[in-house]
């Protein structure tokens, strides 16, 4: 219920949240194996990709830490304040920094619209062991059939 109570508001110095959530508010991050940071935004950081990436990759050495980063993308017109972001990219430009982010975090990129799933790190991976397993049972196969063709 909580949840419903949340109000959509902030900036996009990720940076600064960043170091925030990493700095101050992880608790006994010690105490952990391991734990992530989700991102849901709807554009790119205010701060250039590679100074981000670069803390993030530092940061994430440092403890078992991973970014991930959900990434969506908003029709145009749909931004009620007219307010423009200090940093502005289309949301391929976008995707494209938070792939190199989460990548230098050790984390995932999950991008979607309201026409669905753009790109998901996970449905790619899903994916690759279907395609595994898919050439895995065709091995099988032609080795059963290897087999009953000897007999």
């Amino acid at each position: 219920r909580w949840v419903l109570s949340l109000e959509c508001k902030g900036s996009r110095n990720f940076l600064s949240a960043l170091k925030r959530a990493v700095e101050v508010d992880f608790k006994d991050k010690d105490k952990h194996k391991s734990q992530g940071l989700y991102l849901l935004t709807t554009g790119i950081p205010d701060q250039e990709t590679h100074t981000i990436s670069a803390y993030v990759a530092e940061v994430c050495r440092g403890f078992d830490l991973q970014l991930h980063v959900c990434l969506f993308s908003v029709t145009k017109g749909t931004d009620s304040t007219g307010v423009i972001p200090a940093r502005y990219a289309n949301p391929r430009e976008a995707a494209s920094a938070f792939r190199e982010i989460v990548q230098a975090a050790n984390g995932r990129l999950h991008w979607f619209g309201e026409a669905g799933i753009f790109e998901s790190d996970d449905i790619a991976s899903i994916i690759s062991e279907m395609e595994k397993a898919k050439n895995y049972s065709q091995k099988c196969a032609f080795l059963v059939e290897s087999l009953k063709q000897r007999s």
